[in-house]
């Protein structure tokens, strides 16, 4: 028996479901708009045939539902079949879809009205006579928002001794044409345009019709090509691209994946869209990705290609480098050396019109000898399958570290706490060979300056080392060594015209102050060095202070007690190394780590460097692609902290009021690409541009069919200010 409060409670159950369904019956009848009817395309069909039905979707004014792939958002169509025992049903057909709106969100799908096509097949010893045909059709209906819609079709098909048509055979015979042909003159070929950055990769994508296809053989063949990517549970396509290249018979795009899990793909599908409108038609492509195929250069429509470098003679790109290496001499990064050469001249002055040959001519060979070092490195590089870039051994943190040790070893030798004395005992260090005049210090001072000019680049020197990167080992020997002989020629015409050194001033004791002097640009330098290192190091980098204090207190003690010394030199000697190795073990090696530098780290959100900066962005293809498909005009920087001439053009062109203001004005995007550890996406980004290192400027028009404006190497504010405002225009 049941209690009053038992029915009370039965009942209140019972109200709820009354209600729950009756909601879902509004809910339903609120998802009415969209109807579905099922097709067949014979009334009746033989054993063992195959037959096509359609289900037709149609929708309400306004509304739309989605293809197989839905895009960004959206729920593609399903249908559950109930079939009688003896028929299966294959495959969906989908009709070629269209875009979908918003803008804003890119997804794939059907207005107004479509028809899915699926092959019935009759088992071939199904009895004859009627069979009910039904499934359960699911769908989402979208307009400003979306619901979910569902319905039940049926149909009656007989079975009998021949395949008869339908009066819906005209309607499904009319819905195959939208489905996706075959093309057979097509070439599609896909290959990765660089490495990953973090989980996303850009994807080149070469599409070549030939001359079965003059239909959409013509010169705006890009604006009537797409491609709708397969859904993969792996990875995803995403729908922004870049067009690189349209010629009338190929279109080059790059495209952005995006990876969710597993390796990369090795082969992509999708649907190539041809046409516009009512003419469009699909066709069913399955890509390999493969290697940049013979013959398919990764193109653009500008200078913005990997094989620009090859358009040009080697001839004009020698010229380029003897000049940029001449240019070499007056960028920051070589001063300090200059002084130091000066000195090395002036006090030869007397000497003999041969030694001072002499001396000019081992100094050549210092430089040509490092850049032979460098050439070698480069080929190395490229031979175990990595990208080289300019000034790359400064992406080392373990190298600056020596290097500031170096260059603090340099200024302590200017400034006289030390003298060494060539086949001296432990503090035999490079250091002393920069301020002696002999040939020794002459050949050092080569190698110096080569070693501190790679962290900077001048006009026409990134153009011929982009084009040298690309070339064999004995183009790239030629054309490092010619870079080198820019940057000494100016010593070497003076070695070999003593009688200019007239025009010097005369030797005197002026020289040992001016020498002392030429330490504080080596310590300008070492503070530089120090700032690049603690990108790496981050706070830690206090320990390499304490280590560069210990290496000029060791300097101090071995030329104020072993050099100027008059007793105890043996103990002096032993407290010097000592001092120096009990400073690397703890300094370098306990407490900075300095062979394991913290070099992964990642940038997001702003960048901004003040309050009132640009708000810079981390550079990515994604990036770039996304902010050119919005409309916008885009401004990259590609910089790094060991680079002098990146940080002067910021600091004179860049972060000024003038360019921040007009950034703003046309809503332009900033992105900062940070080239300081060298990560492989940047140097690739660079090899596109034939640039063999920073700086790279560059601004993208607001139109993303207008190829990219490229700023020269040194900037000056009207140049960058000119560039955004033609990139507003075109």
């Amino acid at each position: 028996m049941i209690g009053k409060d038992s029915h009370h409670h039965i009942m209140s159950h019972v109200a709820k479901l009354f209600f729950l369904l009756l909601a879902l019956a509004v809910a339903e009848a609120r998802a009415a708009h969209t109807t579905a009817e099922l097709f067949l395309a014979a009334d009746t069909v033989a054993p063992g045939a195959t037959m096509l039905v359609g289900i037709q979707l149609e929708m309400e004014p306004g509304w739309h539902t989605y293809w197989k792939n839905p895009g960004e958002s959206g729920q593609a169509t399903e249908i559950k079949w109930q079939l009688p025992a003896g028929v299966t049903a294959g495959e969906i057909r989908w009709p070629v879809p269209s875009k979908l709106p918003p803008a804003e969100v890119t997804t794939y799908g059907y207005v107004d009205k479509t028809v899915l096509i699926i092959p019935l097949t009759i088992a071939s010893n199904a009895a004859p006579g009627p069979l009910e045909i039904s499934a359960k059709v699911s769908w989402l209906e979208c307009n400003e928002a979306c619901i979910p819609g569902s319905a039940s079709v049926e149909a009656i098909l007989n079975v009998g001794n021949e395949t008869k048509g339908s009066t819906n055979a005209a309607l499904i015979a009319e819905w195959q044409k939208k489905l996706p042909a075959s093309l057979t003159d097509l070439v599609v070929n896909a290959w990765w345009e660089m490495a990953a950055a973090g989980d996303t990769r850009p994807l080149i994508i070469s599409w070549s019709l030939g001359a079965k296809a003059p239909e959409v053989n013509s010169p705006g063949l890009a604006a009537t090509l797409d491609f709708y990517p397969d859904a993969n549970d792996k990875f995803e396509i995403q729908p922004a691209v870049t067009n690189l290249s349209t010629t009338t018979a190929t279109v080059q795009w790059r495209k952005l994946v995006k990876k969710f899990e597993g390796e990369w793909p090795a082969e992509i599908s999708g649907l190539l869209v041809l046409g516009n409108g009512a003419e469009r038609r699909g066709v069913e492509v399955k890509i390999p990705v493969g290697k940049n195929p013979a013959g398919e250069p990764a193109l653009a429509s500008s200078s913005v290609t990997s094989a620009a470098a090859t358009a040009h003679p080697l001839w004009q790109m020698l010229i380029y480098a003897f000049i940029g290496g001449l240019i070499l001499n007056i960028m920051p990064c070589v001063l300090p050396v200059i002084a130091l050469k000066i000195l090395g001249f002036v006090s030869e002055a007397k000497s003999s019109p041969r030694r001072v040959r002499a001396l000019g001519g081992i100094y050549v060979i210092g430089v040509l000898f490092s850049f032979l070092v460098l050439a070698a490195l480069v080929i190395g590089v490229k031979a175990a399958g990595n990208q080289a870039g300019w000034g790359m051994q400064f992406g080392s943190p373990v190298f600056l570290v020596c290097l500031v040790t170096l260059i603090t070893l340099v200024a302590l030798n200017l400034f006289g706490v030390f003298e060494v004395i060539l086949g001296g005992g432990a503090m035999n260090s490079a250091g002393n060979l920069a301020a002696k005049s002999g040939a020794a210090g002459a050949f050092f001072n080569g190698v110096l300056a080569t070693i501190l000019a790679t962290p900077c680049t001048a006009p026409f020197l990134s153009i011929a080392l982009g084009f040298a990167f690309a070339q064999s080992a004995p183009i790239i020997v030629l054309v490092f060594l010619t870079v080198g002989l820019g940057l000494a020629s100016p010593y070497l015409l003076l070695s070999w015209n003593p009688a200019w050194l007239k025009f010097l001033p005369k030797p005197g004791a002026w020289m040992e102050k001016f020498k002392i002097a030429m330490g504080f640009p080596m310590l300008a330098t070492v503070v530089w060095l120090f700032s690049v290192a603690s990108s790496s190091y981050s706070k830690n980098i206090f320990w390499l202070g304490v280590f560069l204090v210990i290496v000029s207190f060791a300097a101090w003690v071995f030329g104020e007690f072993v050099q100027r010394g008059r007793s105890r030199k043996t103990l002096a000697a032993i407290i010097a190394l000592s001092l120096l190795v009990g400073g690397y073990v703890f300094a370098l090696e306990k407490q900075l780590d300095w062979r394991n530098p913290m070099t992964n780290f990642i940038s997001t959100g702003s960048l901004k460097e003040s309050a009132d900066g640009i708000d810079w962005a981390p550079w990515s293809p994604a990036a770039v692609m996304s902010a050119r498909a919005a409309g916008k005009i885009v401004f990259v920087d590609f910089t790094a902290d060991w680079c002098l001439t990146c940080q002067v053009n910021k600091r004179t062109s860049i972060e000024i009021t003038a360019v921040r203001e007009k950034l703003k004005s046309l809503n332009s995007v900033a992105l900062i690409g940070d080239y300081t550890h060298f990560p492989p996406g940047i140097t690739a980004e660079l090899t596109r541009f034939n640039r063999a290192g920073v700086p790279l400027v560059v601004v993208y028009p607001k139109n993303s069919a207008t190829p990219p404006i490229v700023l020269p190497e040194v900037l000056t504010p009207s140049i960058v200010l000119n560039a955004l405002a033609q990139a507003d225009k075109i």
